[in-house]
């Protein structure tokens, strides 16, 4: 099998899997017991918090395990839009979110009455900061805007973006960090909220988490018990929680050799593409090395899928947060390509576990499916 869809998801780590299987036999208690058994489970859980603190050089109270990252999405950003509605109703975030945090958005403005700007992009899907500095008042209130895109890849300048918001004290700025994690540097200076999730870091599905500056304030979404901090009510996930560090940590060690092992991949697989008549590559040469998105002109992206299906050789065509819609991606939308190439995109996505090998593999077999495909001569459409 040759698996090349690591942005929807990754396999978990060996040992992230053997830790969670040794605690699910021995530490089930409820974290918020007062027993001793409770009492271990509660100090497991905060070691992990205070080690990934330490790994993201963050207060270990910043910090609040979710769900997932969707739910710290919504979080972080309905938190904040009703914490501080009383000094503004304006947020801002732009038209290639993460469903999670877009979606946020249309509700807060469609059900909640928030005045919401959607940032365009340029052609390459990143953004004008001019239009942004135009977009800022001072009743905006809260920013997000994700680091790496899910999609195509393009990378967001954070850094320029956080002198911007910075200049207006009661704006907020939150940065979806999904696909940064793990894959390219972070920091977190200057940034009020972050959002993170352990399964495409090759941890554990259900297991997100939320950093929240300790100078600012949000509402809860869920509501009842003391857990985090009295922000999301609820028993702990105590044990997912705990093996969060040990994921981080595997997924930081040797993080500039893997990048470097993945450039290598990308760079090949595109000068491959860039061969091939009919097609066209969505993501930018400076986007993230984990993602390529091209789209084959002519062809059924599902045929293409399905075909590679049969040599064992899985991909995708957009976000699996969107695949059962029919329509083109919202991010190609968004970047103004036309129907042609919005429709016919795929998206092969690489990790450290990828070899050179298995891109050679993908080459043969591609060419395989596209010349059955002309033999059949209907391209797939």
């Amino acid at each position: 099998m040759l698996y090349l869809d690591y942005v929807a998801t990754t396999p978990l780590c060996d040992e992230v899997g053997e830790a969670y299987y040794h605690l699910l036999k021995e530490k089930f208690a409820n974290a918020d017991s007062i027993h001793g058994l409770g009492l271990e489970v509660e100090s497991l859980m905060e070691k992990s918090r205070s080690l990934i603190a330490g790994m993201l050089k963050v207060k270990p109270q910043e910090l609040i395990f979710t769900s997932g990252a969707s739910e710290a999405n919504n979080l972080a950003i309905k938190g904040v839009a009703f914490q501080y509605q009383n000094r503004g109703r304006h947020i801002i975030t732009t038209t290639v979110e993460h469903s999670s945090v877009y979606e946020t958005f249309k509700q807060l403005e469609n059900d909640f009455g928030f005045d919401v700007t959607y940032l365009p992009t340029r052609q390459d899907g990143t953004l004008d900061l001019d239009v942004l500095k135009k977009a800022m008042t001072d009743q905006t209130i809260l920013v997000s805007v994700m680091m790496v895109n899910n999609e195509v890849g393009m990378i967001h300048p954070i850094d320029e973006i956080k002198a911007i918001v910075s200049s207006y004290p009661q704006a907020k700025l939150h940065v979806d960090m999904v696909q940064a994690l793990g894959k390219i540097p972070i920091s977190l200076q200057g940034i009020d909220l972050a959002t993170f999730s352990a399964h495409k870091i090759y941890g554990l599905k259900g297991s997100g988490l939320l950093y929240k500056k300790s100078s600012v304030q949000i509402k809860p979404q869920i509501c009842g018990g003391q857990q985090e901090y009295g922000l999301r009510a609820g028993t702990s996930n105590a044990l997912t929680n705990i093996v969060f560090a040990k994921t981080l940590r595997l997924a930081l060690e040797n993080q500039p050799q893997k990048i470097a092992h993945v450039r290598a991949l990308n760079r090949k697989m595109r000068d491959y593409f860039k061969t091939l008549d009919h097609c066209v590559i969505n993501t930018p040469e400076d986007g993230s090395p984990y993602i390529l998105n091209v789209s084959m002109l002519d062809y059924k992206p599902e045929v293409l899928t399905h075909a590679l299906e049969s040599y064992g050789i899985y991909i995708s065509t957009k976000s699996a947060c969107s695949t059962k819609k029919q329509e083109m991606s919202r991010t190609l939308k968004a970047m103004g390509v036309s129907e042609a190439v919005g429709n016919s995109a795929l998206r092969i996505s690489f990790s450290h576990l990828t070899t050179l090998e298995d891109i050679d593999y993908f080459i043969r077999s591609f060419n395989e499916v596209l010349n059955n495909i002309k033999k059949r001569g209907n391209y797939g459409v």
